[in-house]
């Protein structure tokens, strides 16, 4: 065969060697407009430091190797002494060293924290999605654990470290822990008010032996885990180290690891107690689940962070693959049916990152007290499941369709895009599914009216810039005065809170052209149900060039 016919031509080179934080305009501006000005310099450096890293072509390696390598589980050594131990190949390791160190962990307790720690986690997100897992439910434990101020003062400062240490060992001798959650039991699901694992107090205060199932235990490999179970006086909150304080093993035996879809890299199992299984309540008895909601919520905000950074790589591979690629006689970027394509992705990357970040600002301001913060909170009581609902619903078709765009190269596992989609359903799953966080925003509606205050105040901040807008609104608030057969319609009122909540901030801060093209496809209905149908009038050319990666040597 002649060598001529194997020439490699009109392929695009690979999307690596770049920062991923400073080629992304949408997040760079957030952070920018987000923190205060004291702050800016020394977050832009530590994120592009962190940037730089996450586009590199070894840390890229780090996430494909990752995946392919899944988690193994060992319940015996050779000996035959239950040991309960999940063996990860070394890139995830390698991951979550790189990213506590960038203290992807540790947001609550420095100013700015939650802006610059949702920065990073948008970036390191799109190298590889299943070592967030930990790093979420880590971040998130912290408020929970406050609720037992003798708890946080030990766990806190470790949990919140930047040094990932692997080797389980007690929290006393560790400079860094990792900590997750084990909530939902075979039996109920998101109804964790059906839970039966049970709880039997101890002589020592506070400390309680359980016994029970748990059917989703994520990285069971943390040090410790915040659990639901019934105790004498009903739903309480405890805290299951995987070791005691003398050294030994606390009695925590994983059954099997789940099979999943996506997310490969991180495991996710069944684990048992088995009425000696050591906790120390956390809270009151009780009030687990109002001791564990706090924990909940800054999950359901990685989530939408997490779907985010899903959407802007796929879009990044996408507008990359167009650049290069020539068909029916030139650059498919140039092609103005493709074109339209690739601007629609990109306009829904940047209302979900722009929707976000404004997130992750409010729980910085809601920590710093004043009626301010109490505004904050009230707004992140309705905000927060309405943005998971929505940004994570809309991620599987958007990949889908930014795979599209790579036509049969994108379907093809070295392509990277096949694994982002596998990917892209979990986060709308995870934390409560669709009708759950639905049904959460409708309740925050009927029965916080500082909630939909604050809701209306955000949005009333764009009126009269759009008047598509501003009709969008409207409709909104008609929707709102009639309460009746609410539950059924719960859906459709938590899209439109999440789609005005979108229009209004990209309408205060994104370039006309992105607002212009928002207000018309997604409020004043002058777009398609599928990707690529915007309106022709828009200046699409550059809602794509924002979306577009330049790579050194472009």
């Amino acid at each position: 065969m002649a060598a001529s016919t194997h020439t490699v031509t009109n392929q695009a080179p690979p999307l690596v060697g770049y920062d991923v934080f400073m080629t992304d305009p949408v997040l760079t501006e957030a952070v920018e407009r987000h923190l205060a000005p004291e702050l800016r310099a020394e977050v832009r450096e530590d994120l592009v430091v962190l940037g730089q890293a996450a586009g590199s072509a070894q840390v890229r390696e780090w996430g494909e190797r990752a995946n392919a390598n899944p988690p193994r589980l060992r319940t015996h050594d050779r000996y035959g002494h239950r040991i309960d131990e999940v063996d990860f190949d070394p890139a995830w390791h390698r991951l979550l060293g790189k990213s506590v160190g960038a203290g992807l962990t540790d947001a609550w307790g420095r100013p700015g924290g939650h802006v610059r720690r949702a920065a990073g986690f948008l970036v390191m997100s799109q190298v590889e999605a299943g070592h967030g897992c930990p790093l979420s439910m880590t971040h998130a434990a912290v408020p929970a654990l406050r609720a037992e101020p003798e708890l946080a003062e030990v766990w806190e400062p470790a949990a919140t470290s930047h040094v990932y240490e692997r080797e389980l060992r007690p929290v006393a001798e560790k400079p860094g822990v990792l900590l997750g959650m084990a909530m939902t039991e075979k039996q109920g699901g998101s109804d964790v008010r059906a839970n039966t694992t049970e709880a039997r107090p101890l002589a020592a205060d506070g400390e309680y032996v359980l016994a029970g199932h748990k059917w989703f235990c994520s990285a069971p490999m943390s040090d410790a885990f915040l659990v639901l179970a019934q105790a004498p006086a009903g739903l309480t909150c405890f805290l299951v180290p995987r070791v005691l304080a003398d050294g030994s093993r606390n009695a925590f035996a994983i059954q099997r690891l789940k099979d999943k879809l996506g997310n490969r890299s991180n495991a996710s199992a069944e684990v048992e107690f088995d009425g000696t299984t050591w906790a120390r309540r956390v809270g009151e008895e009780g009030r687990g689940l109002r001791t564990i909601m706090g924990m909940v919520a800054a999950t359901r905000l990685d989530c939408v962070l997490g779907s985010a950074a899903l959407m802007r790589q796929a879009v990044a591979q996408a507008v990359h693959h167009c650049a290069y690629r020539e068909a029916f006689g030139g650059p498919l970027i140039e092609k103005p049916l493709m074109r339209n394509v690739l601007a629609d992705l990109a306009l829904e990357s940047e209302a979900a990152t722009v929707l976000g970040m404004r997130l992750a600002a409010a729980y910085d301001a809601a920590g710093t007290g004043g009626s301010d913060a109490e505004r904050e909170r009230a707004l992140l009581r309705i905000a927060v499941p309405a943005a998971k609902y929505w940004v994570t619903k809309r991620c599987t078709p958007m990949v889908a369709e930014a795979l599209e765009c790579l036509g049969g190269n994108g379907y093809v596992e070295e392509s990277g895009l096949p694994r982002l989609l596998r990917e892209s359903p979990l986060n709308s799953v995870w934390e409560g599914s669709g009708n759950v966080q639905a049904l959460d925003a409708v309740r925050a509606l009927r029965t916080e009216p500082a909630a939909l205050d604050a809701f209306l105040r955000e949005v009333g901040a764009a009126r009269g810039a759009d008047h598509r807008l501003d009709r969008a609104i409207r409709g909104l608030l008609v929707e709102l005065a009639d309460l009746d057969g609410i539950e059924a319609r719960a859906r459709r009122l938590t899209e439109r809170l999440a789609l005005v909540l979108q229009g209004a901030l990209l309408v205060r801060w994104a370039p006309p052209e992105v607002a212009d093209a928002f207000c018309a496809a997604r409020l004043g209905g002058d777009g398609g149900a599928a990707f690529g149908t915007l309106p022709h009038t828009l200046d699409l050319r550059a809602l794509v060039e924002r979306a577009r990666v330049e790579v050194r040597g472009d």
